[in-house]
C-alpha cells in the first residue's frame, strides 16, 4: 500500500528504456509513462485508505523513492513529493474533521464525536468505592465528547469483577463525586453504567450468594477471578416473576444516587452477556411466563428498566448499549437481526439520548451486520463501538451509519485521544496485562503528547 502503482509501472518501464546517459529522452518517457498511467501526484491522489497512521505510509513511499537508482526519478519526485503528501495531509484532516462536529444528544451538545466507551477497570475498594486514583483516570479523558463511566454495580451482592465500583452505599457515591467533579473541572462531560451482573457474578465474590439469571444456564469455557483464585462459573438460580420488581426498583435507586453523584446521565447496560442481555436473548433466556419466550416478553425486562431510570434522569439523559452479536459470556441468539430491529422500533417510543450498539463478536464467533438493520429502524443519536478506527469512524459518520463512535483500548492507552486524532499523531500501544491490575501502571501512566 506504501508504494504508488502508477510509480511503480513508470519506473519499471523506465528500467527498459535504455542506460541513464539518455536523461532527456528519458525524461520525457517517464512523462509520458506517467501520463498514460493516469498518475499526476498534483491532482489525482493515489487511493488508499487515509487513518491516523499516514505519516508512517508517507515516510514508507520517501523511503521507497530514495531506493530507486535513478538520478532523473529521483529528481522529478522531489519536487512532486512534497506537494503530493501536502494534499494528503489536507484531505485527511479534512476526513477527520466530521469527528469534530458538535452533536446534539438528548439533553447535552457534545463537543465532538470521539467518546469513550465503559472499560472495566478493576481500581475500586474491595466495599466497590471509587477511589481516588479512578478520578485522576477519567478527568484524563475528559477530552472525550462523552465518558461513559464503567460498569457499575447497581445493588450489593452482584460483583462479577471482584473491584469493581458500586452505586448503592453513601461510600460509593461520595466516591462517585470526586470524580464526576475531576471531569466537569476538566471541561468534560460523564454517564455512569448501570449493570448488574447476573450469571457472570460468583459466590466467591458475594459472600456465598448464588447468582441468578433468568435460567439455570451457567457461562461455559471461561474462568472468574476471585480471592481464591480463577474459578469456573457456577449455575445461576433462576429468578422468580415476583423477584423481579426488586431488580427493576434497584436500577432505578442506583439511577437516582448516579444523579446525586453528579454524573451529567446514565447508560444501561443490555449487554456482553449480564443480567438484562440474559434476558434479551433466547440462547441464556429459556423461561416461560411474561418474561420468556416471544421478542416482546424478553425484552421486557429491560424496557421496564428503561422507564423506571428515565422517570429519575427523563428519557434525554438515559442511553442503552447493546450487543446482540458478542458471544463473550456464552451468549447467542438464534435471530439477532431480528431482536436488533424489534429492539430499535420499541426504543423509538422512549426518546433516548442515543442507543449504544456494539457491532460485532469479540471471539468472532457470530458474524453479521445488526447496524445497518438498527439505523434502518432507529430514529435516535446511534453510537457504535468495537475496534473502530478514526478513520473508519470518521467514515461512517460521513455515510450517515453512525452519529458517534466510542473507543475504548485507544482512549485507555492515549488519554488525549481526540487531539491525537485531530493532529494525526501516532497513539500509544494499550498493555492488556495491566488491563485489571490494582494501581496506576497501565491506568493514568499512559503519556500525552505534551509529555
Amino acid at each position: 500500500m506504501a508504494k504508488n502503482w502508477a510509480i511503480c509501472i513508470g519506473i519499471n518501464q523506465y528500467n527498459n528504456l535504455s542506460p541513464l546517459n539518455y536523461a532527456v529522452r528519458d525524461a520525457e518517457a517517464m512523462r509520458g509513462y506517467f501520463t498514460e498511467v493516469g498518475f499526476d501526484p498534483l491532482n489525482n491522489l493515489p487511493e488508499f485508505p487515509l487513518n491516523r497512521e499516514f505519516e508512517v505510509l508517507l515516510e514508507e513511499q520517501v523511503s521507497w523513492v530514495q531506493s530507486v537508482r535513478c538520478p532523473y526519478f529521483q529528481i522529478l519526485m522531489s519536487s512532486y513529493l512534497p506537494l503530493s503528501f501536502q494534499r494528503i495531509k489536507d484531505r485527511y484532516f479534512q476526513t477527520m474533521d466530521i469527528l469534530f462536529n458538535s452533536l446534539q444528544v438528548g439533553a447535552l451538545t457534545l463537543p465532538n464525536r470521539i467518546l469513550m466507551a465503559p472499560l472495566t477497570r478493576c481500581r475500586a475498594s474491595v466495599d466497590h468505592v471509587p477511589s481516588d486514583l479512578m478520578a485522576e483516570y477519567y478527568a484524563q479523558r475528559a477530552s472525550a465528547g462523552l465518558i461513559i463511566a464503567e460498569a457499575t454495580m447497581i445493588m450489593a451482592g452482584n460483583s462479577a469483577f471482584w473491584t469493581e465500583p458500586g452505586i448503592y452505599s453513601p461510600a460509593q457515591i461520595e466516591g462517585w463525586q470526586k470524580t464526576t467533579q475531576a471531569v466537569h473541572q476538566a471541561g468534560g462531560k460523564i454517564f455512569l453504567q448501570l449493570w448488574h451482573g447476573g450469571r457472570a457474578c460468583h459466590p466467591l465474590l458475594n459472600n456465598g450468594l448464588q447468582p441468578v439469571a433468568p435460567s439455570p444456564i451457567p457461562i461455559n469455557g471461561d474462568e472468574v477471578h476471585t480471592p481464591e483464585g480463577k474459578k469456573s462459573y457456577v449455575t445461576p438460580r433462576e429468578l422468580r416473576d415476583d423477584e423481579l420488581p426488586d431488580i427493576i426498583a434497584g436500577f432505578k435507586i442506583a439511577a437516582e444516587n448516579a444523579k446525586a453523584a453528579g454524573f451529567d446521565g446514565v447508560e444501561i447496560h443490555g449487554a456482553n452477556g449480564y443480567l438484562l442481555d440474559e434476558f434479551l436473548r433466547d440462547g441464556s433466556n429459556q423461561r416461560t411466563g411474561p418474561y420468556g419466550g416471544s421478542l416482546a416478553n424478553r425484552g421486557r425486562l429491560l424496557l421496564e428498566v428503561m422507564e423506571a431510570v428515565c422517570l429519575v434522569w427523563g428519557s434525554d439523559r438515559v442511553g442503552l448499549r447493546i450487543s446482540p452479536l458478542n458471544s463473550y459470556n456464552s451468549m447467542i441468539d438464534s435471530d439477532p437481526v431480528g431482536l436488533s430491529i424489534w429492539l430499535a422500533e420499541r426504543l423509538n417510543e422512549l426518546n433516548l439520548a442515543y442507543l449504544h450498539v456494539m457491532r460485532g463478536d469479540l471471539y468472532g464467533q457470530q458474524n453479521g451486520d445488526v447496524l445497518t438493520p438498527i439505523r434502518d429502524h432507529y430514529q435516535g443519536v446511534l453510537i457504535g463501538n468495537m475496534n473502530y478506527t478514526s478513520a473508519e469512524a470518521a467514515s461512517a459518520i460521513s455515510e450517515g451509519k453512525l452519529d458517534a463512535v466510542a473507543f475504548g483500548s485507544s482512549f485507555l492507552a492515549n488519554p488525549d485521544l481526540p487531539k491525537r486524532i485531530k493532529l494525526g499523531a501516532s497513539l500509544n500501544a494499550p498493555n492488556p496485562a495491566t488491563f485489571y491490575g490494582a494501581g496506576p501502571e497501565g491506568y493514568t501512566d499512559y503519556p500525552t503528547l505534551e509529555a
